[in-house]
């Protein structure tokens, strides 16, 4: 039996509000620029794997969608002020009715391969819908929805603990880079230790990171 192919669902917020906790966070170099590379890298790592069929960017910033259409994502207007769920159920929303999964964009680290992994495991989930949650283990990275069954998004703060609560299992696989979402100055530097994309790695080159991890 073939593998399904997924349609990958990632909201980035406008650039001037995106990535608050990270400002500030490379020295000389522009904030909206950062948010920027954050989500490219990881619009990046999505085509790139396997998996995927479709990616799908929710989002209401022009440079955003000019960056998403360039590398082959398709772009869906962003709901006005309805928050991260619902710009998640809005992509779900507007894909085949297949397998769906909704990402994160704040994962320049993100490996094809570790995404991959994490969809076939999600896969064989017997109907039920899965989520990975990030390496501290509260927050959410990816949420995974087979055909039939609404996404239901509930990120946010305490997602992984909202996601269990509304009857999705955890993923346990060993996926270091799809975990490492980045919030913070930390996130990134132990980003950096994964292993960048090419647009984040290139602000790391010329910027100076405000503190790094312990």
């Amino acid at each position: 039996m073939s593998q399904p192919r997924w349609a990958v669902v990632v909201p980035v917020k406008r650039l001037s509000a995106a990535k608050s906790r990270l400002r500030g966070a490379l020295s000389g170099v522009p904030h909206e620029e950062l948010a920027l590379a954050l989500a490219a890298d990881t619009l990046r790592a999505v085509l790139a794997c396997p998996a995927v069929a479709e990616a799908l960017v929710v989002t209401d910033d022009a440079r955003v969608a000019a960056v998403a259409r360039a590398a082959g994502a398709r772009v869906l207007p962003d709901l006005p002020d309805a928050g991260l769920n619902a710009a998640f159920r809005h992509g779900a929303a507007h894909t085949s009715g297949g397998w769906v999964a909704g990402l994160t964009a704040d994962l320049p680290a993100l490996r094809p391969g570790e995404l991959a992994g994490a969809l076939l495991a999600a896969h064989n989930s017997d109907g039920v819908r899965r989520f990975v949650a990030d390496a501290p283990g509260t927050g959410t990275v990816l949420l995974a929805a087979p055909p039939g069954i609404a996404l239901d998004p509930r990120f946010g703060v305490g997602s992984a603990a909202a996601h269990a609560a509304s009857g999705a299992l955890p993923l346990s696989g060993d996926w270091p880079s799809l975990r490492r979402d980045v919030d913070t100055a930390d996130d990134l530097t132990t980003a950096a230790r994964l292993g960048l994309g090419p647009r984040t790695a290139a602000l790391l080159a010329t910027g100076h990171p405000a503190h790094s991890a312990s």
